[in-house]
């Protein structure tokens, strides 16, 4: 036990110090690919199965779940106005080339449909990651696709949105400031969430509770205004990503590497196809709604939400719309997420 501990906390603290390296050298959900370094690391050369107590994985979803609860609000929303059909239809639009897209990667051999479905499911990757496992999908496969579509999506969208988009660099304002409570509201804030979360999901028969309970009553709490601006502190999700992270990569074992490095080639080819093809729902939207190129761009970009943010605020975007039609693909990707992996295992049997 004294043993078990003591691996439980070097792991951590690896994973730790990789996600300050990682976050000092710019990479996107630094904490997560922290997490999933150090356990990848430790899972590959252990000579025992290392997992994390099931209590501290379900409180790292719980976090999630209230931290993306958290991004809705009556304003947002409010943005979107009279747009809001073809704004839906757009959403499910990408939903469906979700699917679609998982379905050319499973003639990958090794790769179920439900993993394939969540891998190239476009928008909320923290999310879809942190209940994989749950719904029955290859978490390690779906985490490692996910992110690799969120890196691409970093790196190449500035350089796209200033050059096809005509985006101008340093002509935005800087981001409001929400005027959050301090950091004990959002403590409190947060425990509240996920315990009624968790307990109202497991009465309701909600699949995932930790995760989408405490993200429904988040984003209640949000829409009535009751949540006060109250956020989840910023170590705290910062910590809860670590342990997501850790959660997947103590999982990884040599053949489960072998399998995503033989399905590289065919899942790069489709996230390069899901990203154009999202540009071309992104002219879609703007023909439908007279939203600008450059916003509905920017606002179906599939993935990377925060750089996507950074972007539209620092570009001269409409930052407000960008975000009611992020945080709108968030809610719907994650809400059918559980639906989908049901039809698709129903669908294989």
């Amino acid at each position: 036990m004294r043993r078990h501990l003591a691996d439980l906390v070097v792991v951590l603290a690896a994973a730790v110090v990789a996600g300050v390296v990682l976050g000092a050298l710019g990479l996107p959900s630094a904490a997560l690919f922290g997490g999933l370094l150090a356990g990848l690391v430790r899972g590959l050369g252990g000579s025992r199965r290392l997992a994390l107590p099931r209590p501290a994985v379900m409180a790292a979803q719980a976090t999630l779940g209230v931290s993306i609860g958290s991004l809705v609000d009556l304003d947002t929303l409010a943005a979107l106005g009279q747009d809001w059909l073809p704004v839906l239809l757009v959403v499910l639009g990408t939903l469906a080339l979700s699917l679609l897209a998982g379905l050319v990667l499973r003639l990958q051999p090794g790769i179920s449909p439900v993993t394939g479905a969540f891998a190239m499911i476009a928008g909320g990757a923290s999310g879809i990651t942190a209940m994989a496992r749950d719904l029955g999908a290859d978490d390690r496969m779906v985490a490692v696709l996910q992110y690799l579509r969120v890196l691409l999506i970093v790196l190449l969208m500035p350089v796209a949105a200033t050059a096809v988009y005509g985006a101008s660099p340093g002509s935005g304002g800087s981001p409001a400031d929400g005027g959050a409570p301090g950091w004990p509201v959002g403590l409190l804030f947060t425990a509240g969430c996920a315990v009624a979360g968790v307990l109202l999901a497991r009465l309701l028969h909600v699949p995932v509770p930790a995760l989408l309970g405490p993200l429904a009553v988040a984003a209640g709490l949000d829409l009535s205004g009751l949540s006060g601006g109250a956020e989840v502190p910023a170590l705290l999700g910062a910590t809860a990503f670590v342990l997501i992270g850790l959660n997947v990569g103590l999982n990884f074992d040599r053949a489960s590497l072998r399998t995503i490095g033989r399905a590289l080639p065919l899942a790069l080819a489709v996230i390069a196809g899901v990203v154009l093809a999202s540009a071309g729902l992104g002219a879609v939207l703007a023909a439908a709604t007279g939203a600008s190129r450059l916003d509905a761009y920017l606002a179906t970009t599939p993935g990377g939400l925060y750089a996507v943010l950074a972007t539209a605020t620092d570009g001269g975007a409409d930052a407000t719309f960008v975000l009611a039609v992020q945080v709108l693909r968030l809610f719907v990707m994650l809400g059918t997420a559980p639906l989908i992996a049901r039809w698709l295992r129903r669908g294989t049997a």
